[in-house]
């Protein structure tokens, strides 16, 4: 069997994190389990807390031959408590990405696998070589290739998540922020095809520019002085009681329910001391400000704010439905579902400080893929 780079993240007990590539044997295979040799696979945000920690990105360094560098950097004092059951392990990085099987165990079903492009769900994919169980990994379609399919789960299944929880909890339409990202540009095709009101939230003109273009309806600036007005109107407009916050800090989720009791106020046939009577959700699912989430409880007491999260959703649907929902992102990974990278990078190139500092900001509209093979 090969052996393969493999990116892994310790952090050490002296106060550092050390990011590095280590050669890994690849073990021999079970029958029902097939060996990819790894062509794509995304940074995303999910990604970050496991391969960076909490690392203080201002005194990190690189360190080593550039085709095999180190990356270090030292931790906070603060969160080493909270990091006590990873210290001295060194972990594997990558949620997702693509490949082509080139070996295969004894089943019919691994045999089968064998030259086809799959894409891989479940950590390890920032390496050369990833075993996986033949039935848990994805067949791209054919002409589909590791690139195009290398974020097949976490943002196509996120998005349809959103609208799963709209139905599940009885909302009618949706409310996103960061919505320029690939995930955004998703749900605006998502809500398009399934006719579902989306009030999308950006920080720039580019990315309202970019939504229109995709045929976007609500698309509203938060930098602009008269967004809390802008926004009101258009959640009246849609009825959207329904929130999910990428941005997590500041006040940007207050200003949404803030706006939502006001677009539910415009009808009132009456006043109430405790608000509306029409439920308001937010969901946070990201940190891209890790600043505290301020709540300014103006909009009485008809509201829910928590966090939201992926794999609790797919459990909570059951297989059926995962099943259902993995066959529609695998139809329309070219159209619906495309992802679309500003930066390709291989496995050493990911360690080099500058390029860990651009994708650490989380930049909307900047998306990196690591290529493991150079």
């Amino acid at each position: 069997m090969p052996t393969g780079l493999q990116l892994q993240s310790t952090v050490r007990s002296n106060g550092t994190l050390q990011v590095s590539l280590e050669d890994i044997a690849t073990p021999e295979l079970r029958p029902d389990e097939v060996l990819i040799r790894v062509q794509a696979s995304p940074i995303n945000p999910s990604d970050l807390g496991l391969l960076l920690s909490a690392a203080d990105l201002s005194q990190a360094e690189t360190t080593g031959p550039a085709d095999r560098p180190t990356f270090t950097a030292p931790l906070p004092e603060r969160a080493l408590a909270g990091l006590a059951a990873r210290i001295d392990k060194p972990l594997p990085v990558g949620n997702e990405g693509a490949g082509v099987v080139v070996e295969a165990g004894e089943s019919d079903a691994a045999k089968a696998l064998v030259g086809r492009t799959v894409g891989v769900l479940g950590g390890e994919m920032y390496a050369q070589y990833r075993v996986a169980r033949a039935p848990s990994v994805l067949v791209l379609p054919d002409g589909v290739s590791a690139a195009q399919g290398a974020s097949w789960f976490i943002n196509p299944s996120t998005a349809l998540g959103f609208l799963e929880t709209m139905r599940r909890e009885n909302h009618t339409a949706l409310v996103h922020t960061a919505a320029a990202s690939n995930l955004g540009q998703m749900l605006v095709k998502i809500c398009q095809a399934d006719g579902v009101p989306l009030v999308n939230i950006v920080r720039r003109q580019e990315h309202v520019d970019l939504l229109r273009e995709l045929g976007a309806e609500f698309v509203l600036d938060s930098s602009q002085p008269q967004f809390i007005d802008s926004l009101t109107d258009a959640l009246a407009e849609t009825g959207a009681t329904l929130a999910f916050d990428a941005v997590g800090g500041g006040s940007l989720g207050s200003d949404i329910l803030t706006a939502m009791e006001r677009a539910c106020n415009q009808n009132a046939v009456g006043y109430s001391r405790y608000g509306s009577t029409t439920h308001k959700q937010l969901y946070f699912y990201g940190s891209l400000d890790t600043s505290p989430s301020l709540l300014v409880r103006n909009y009485g007491m008809y509201w829910s704010a928590g966090g939201w999260l992926l794999t609790s959703l797919l459990k909570s649907v059951g297989r059926e439905r995962q099943n259902e929902l993995r066959e529609r992102i695998a139809n329309e990974l070219t159209t619906m579902f495309a992802s679309h990278y500003t930066h390709e990078i291989s496995l050493a190139e990911a360690l080099q400080l500058d390029t860990v500092r651009a994708y650490q900001r989380k930049a909307t509209g900047q998306k990196y893929l690591i290529v493991p093979w150079g």
